[in-house]
């Protein structure tokens, strides 16, 4: 389903370390969250061609600012959730909205039976009105362009053209060497990406 919450993952794919200024960390960050928004699934062809998408501090600077470079307190957000999560202390997305138990329902919701879980949804809004009604509509679009237009569903279920090519970049410091091999820009070059996901 093209809501589904990523698999649970023991730890994260890349470690960049090093860089001045946490927006060089983006192309890293792309690609650990397969191109959409950690909070809501929003994904980078759904949205407006520039500008939509964040860096979030999980751990927020203004509380932690000794994390403020930290790859490991970065996810990448759209710009709803990032608006919506502003200060609050946050419990980390990453192995959180990884659980087995986490699911989006038919009618839009985000539904899951750890109450840690929960209360990042309610902390994120993730059920409101305005955005159940919109994982309605694209579930909807999805599933006509799967059924009668196959290249609208190309794009919109599969991965963007222009994938970050992690090997050029040189962080002074990658506490995951192996990352960069699993990069989805790696796995296209071995044949190996997917048509979705």
């Amino acid at each position: 389903m093209i809501f589904d919450y990523p698999s649970p993952e023991p730890e994260r794919t890349h470690g960049p370390a090093g860089y001045s200024t946490y927006e060089s960390f983006r192309p890293w960050l792309r690609d650990e969250f397969v191109f959409r928004c950690v909070y809501c699934l929003k994904r980078e062809a759904w949205g407006q061609v520039t500008g939509e998408f964040e860096i979030d501090h999980f751990e927020a600077q203004s509380i932690r600012p000794q994390r403020r470079l930290d790859y490991q307190n970065l996810v990448y957000a759209c710009r709803r959730c990032n608006a919506v999560k502003l200060d609050q202390r946050v419990a980390d997305p990453w192995s959180l909205l990884r659980s087995p138990e986490l699911s989006v329902l038919s009618d839009g919701s985000v539904d899951s039976e750890q109450p840690e879980v929960n209360r990042l949804i309610l902390q994120l809004d993730l059920n409101s009105p305005r955005l159940k009604e919109w994982r309605i509509m694209f579930m909807r679009i999805v599933e006509l362009a799967a059924k009668y237009d196959p290249a609208l569903y190309a794009r919109l279920a599969g991965f963007p053209e222009e994938l970050p090519d992690l090997s050029k970049l040189r962080p002074l410091r990658n506490d995951c060497k192996d990352g960069v091999v699993k990069s989805w820009f790696m796995r296209r070059e071995r044949g190996e990406l997917p048509p979705e996901y």
